[in-house]
């Protein structure tokens, strides 16, 4: 008599790891610790993680086998595969494109493992190749259905309505993407619901396509989407489109994205951005208000920050606080601005006051001392602004410096404290001049395009006697008598070259100006090549 024995109970076991490490396949984690590290390197989880949640051994070694099974896998028919549930919309979309994004890929894996009554073995054999005559058959896989909640409110614009008349679920094929999108789009200026479901559309349909075409308006509800779904050749896309479309209307968004996303390139971008806008466009723009606070302190303690002169850069920034004080979207007048602050009683400055205290920390990074002129400095006085003992300090610096013949004994520190002067050159022009006076010496900034693309700046000192044409510059100005002037000074020049802004600069030089020798400073280099 033939005895047959059963072992029910038999197991097999499979390598763990690099080395020759075994373990049962429905055991992700048996105990075994360097069998588990050699696992989790293998699969690039970390193994932390790991221990808190065996699972993840499962979804990321499947994840990992089906990826490389569909990477650049063309569809093999227009049958989707997975069908996400999102924003009360339905997309169907397919494997090979779907494990672009990680977020999807592991969605999908996940999915997969509780839906399937089959063994890891199972799961884990790589699915054939279809032969020629069973090309139309389903694909090996199961359909799955996966849902994904997004609380962003940059992409689900949170404060609307969950729902709309007008709306209806879609079921959005590979092929049908571009009419989706354009659907999408028309209806969205009428739905708040349509505008969400278009940036992530997009996004969705950048998975099918290389060149989706991304409208301004909705890039930051993309880079959204993108970073939800763990899309990174997108997202690196979008901060590419918004660091090179930065303007007045798009700054605020752009910089809050960055710092949202935690995108340091963007963050720096737009700080570079203002730091050379602030005064010489920003100022126009109704804009200005909503530069956020801590961008503009930022840019304020920023030594590459251009302006024309401290008291240009002083009225932009009493400008941006009155735009957050009146909540308005137009630029004021003058006279409208210096009677709202004169408004403030006059025994307590507007900085004084429970409202205006919030704003010191942006004004102590002003060169106040930078002021000179003095009209302008009436023009700050009666403002009723600043505390007098801060207006104190200031004539009291430039008393001493008259009386020491021009010495700033006062400034200590020249990188944060010297004072600034800046033109700006156009491309139209030829040759460009201002001139500055700075306690009775004048001196003239000067720049002259010697071609198309080449640039040369540098400063001179200007006689009191060759200054018939700059009459108001003298208007309540000293004189010095002296022949010469030792000067500490620094010539910076910003300019565009191939799309990004370079800066070309000398050091600190310290040098002697007269009237017959040594009177024009040095160059800053040799000429460069930009585009101002």
């Amino acid at each position: 008599m033939a005895v047959v024995l059963k072992h029910e109970n038999q197991q097999e076991r499979q390598i763990a790891g690099s080395s020759n490490r075994w373990q049962f396949p429905k055991e992700p984690f048996s105990g075994d610790l360097l069998a588990l590290s050699q696992m989790c390197k293998s699969l690039s989880i970390n193994l932390d993680d790991a221990l808190e949640n065996p699972d993840r051994l499962c979804i990321s070694k499947i994840q990992t086998i089906l990826s490389e099974n569909f990477n650049n896998q063309a569809i093999q028919s227009e049958e989707a595969d997975v069908v996400l549930k999102c924003l009360g919309f339905q997309w169907e979309l397919h494997q090979p494109q779907l494990f672009q994004s990680k977020t999807l890929a592991r969605l999908y894996t996940a999915a997969l493992i509780h839906s399937t009554k089959q063994s890891l073995k199972e799961l884990n054999r790589t699915p054939q190749a279809p032969s020629p005559e069973k090309t139309k058959e389903r694909s090996p896989f199961k359909k799955m259905l996966v849902s994904l909640r997004i609380n962003d409110p940059a992409v689900t614009r949170e404060g609307w309505e969950s729902s709309c008349p007008g709306c209806v679920r879609a079921q959005v094929r590979a092929g049908a993407f571009a009419l989706g999108a354009r659907v999408g789009r028309a209806h969205a200026d009428r739905c708040p619901m349509a505008a969400a479901s278009s940036a992530f559309t997009m996004a969705l349909k950048s998975l099918y396509m290389s060149e989706v075409e991304i409208y301004a308006d909705d890039v930051v509800a993309v880079l959204a989407s993108a970073s939800i779904l763990q899309f990174s050749s997108l997202f690196e896309r979008c901060v590419t489109m918004m660091t090179k479309a930065l303007m007045p209307s798009t700054i605020k968004d752009f910089y809050l994205a960055g710092c949202r996303y935690k995108i340091q390139e963007l963050t720096t971008a737009c700080e570079k951005w203002l730091e050379m806008n602030l005064v010489p466009l920003m100022t126009m723009q109704s804009h200005l208000c909503h530069v956020p606070y801590d961008l503009l302190y930022k840019v304020l303690k920023s030594s590459r920050l251009f302006t024309f002169s401290e008291f240009h850069l002083l009225k932009t920034l009493i400008l941006w606080v009155y735009l957050q004080m009146n909540k308005t979207q137009e630029i004021p007048t003058k006279e409208a601005v210096m009677t709202f602050f004169k408004s403030f009683p006059r025994k307590c400055c507007f900085l004084n006051q429970d409202a205006g205290r919030i704003w010191i920390p942006l004004f102590v990074c002003l060169r106040l001392h930078g002021i000179t002129n003095g009209e302008e400095l009436e023009e700050v006085r009666h403002t009723n602004f600043f505390p007098e003992s801060w207006l104190t300090q200031i004539i009291a610096n430039h008393y001493h410096s008259l009386e020491n013949g021009g010495d700033m004994i006062y400034l200590k520190d020249l990188t944060t404290k010297a004072m600034r002067f800046g033109l700006l050159f156009n491309k139209e022009d030829t040759t460009h001049s201002k001139m500055i006076s700075i306690y009775g010496f004048f001196f003239e900034l000067k720049g002259i395009r010697h071609d198309t693309t080449s640039y040369s700046f540098y400063m001179q000192r200007i006689k009191r006697a060759d200054l018939e044409s700059y009459s108001r510059v003298c208007e309540r100005s000293a004189v010095s008598l002296r022949a010469q002037r030792l000067v500490n000074y620094e010539i910076r020049a910003q300019a565009l070259v191939d799309g990004t802004w370079r800066k070309f600069e000398t050091n600190w030089i310290l040098q002697k100006f007269g009237f017959k020798q040594c009177c024009k400073s040095q160059a800053n280099g040799d000429p460069f090549t930009a585009s101002p």
